[in-house]
């Protein structure tokens, strides 16, 4: 994608003092071969004694999966058309405008938080918190080692001021088409001084194909 969406941002994770009880499950290009595979730990039951943290994750999994994936088709389909119209200065426009409000009108839907996230951002607003940072450094250890950037996902359950919340990440690889032009290693100079004019702390260049470009991240408050 070309940009991260303006306005989206997220809390710290708050932690507690003794660890709180999570489920997780991560997915990689080997694992995918298997389907999903959950970690090896001790999955606790809540409070009611009925709902464990692993059956949420199954539940909320595939509109989480379905959410990410509609951003992602919709973000590409916007982006593509504005190089067409009017090349990569009509995508950074995109990316500026119409990219925050697909964001908005999945989360309304989701019924939680929609957006991307990276270890190298363009906007500043939406760096990553404690617990995407952890998730995208374990990405990006994965497409260390050879794994399909576009395999990689992690959903998990963990407590944030007392309350149980879902998050789940879904890698973005580099494209070269549409990304190329506004993500790459080489970038025009008068499209380079129009990022840099929109947003002076850019650190979103410099990417090759099929490299780990960041990832669309969600989260739902649980009730």
């Amino acid at each position: 994608m070309a940009c991260p969406p303006q306005g989206y941002s997220t809390a710290p994770v708050t932690r507690h003092a003794r660890p709180a009880p999570r489920a997780r499950l991560r997915q990689s290009g080997a694992a995918a071969a298997l389907g999903v595979v959950l970690a090896s730990l001790t999955l606790p039951a809540w409070s009611d004694g009925t709902t464990t943290a692993a059956s949420d994750i199954a539940a909320l999994l595939p509109t989480a999966r379905r959410t990410a994936g509609e951003l992602g088709n919709r973000l590409k389909t916007q982006l593509q058309a504005a190089l067409a119209a009017g090349g990569p200065m009509s995508a950074l426009e995109v990316c500026q405008t119409v990219a925050p409000a697909i964001g908005h009108d999945l989360a309304a839907t989701f019924e939680g938080d929609v957006g991307r996230t990276a270890l190298k951002v363009r906007n500043p607003a939406n760096a990553p918190d404690a617990f995407e940072r952890g998730v995208l450094a374990a990405f990006a250890a994965d497409a260390a080692k050879g794994v399909d950037v576009s395999a990689l996902e992690h959903a998990e359950i963990i407590v944030e001021d007392g309350r149980r919340v879902f998050r789940y990440m879904k890698a973005i690889p580099m494209l070269q088409t549409p990304c190329g032009s506004c993500h790459g290693v080489s970038i025009a100079p008068d499209l380079l001084r129009g990022i840099q004019a929109r947003y002076p702390q850019d650190a979103a260049v410099g990417f090759v194909p099929g490299e780990l470009r960041g990832a669309f991240t969600l989260s739902k408050t649980l009730r």
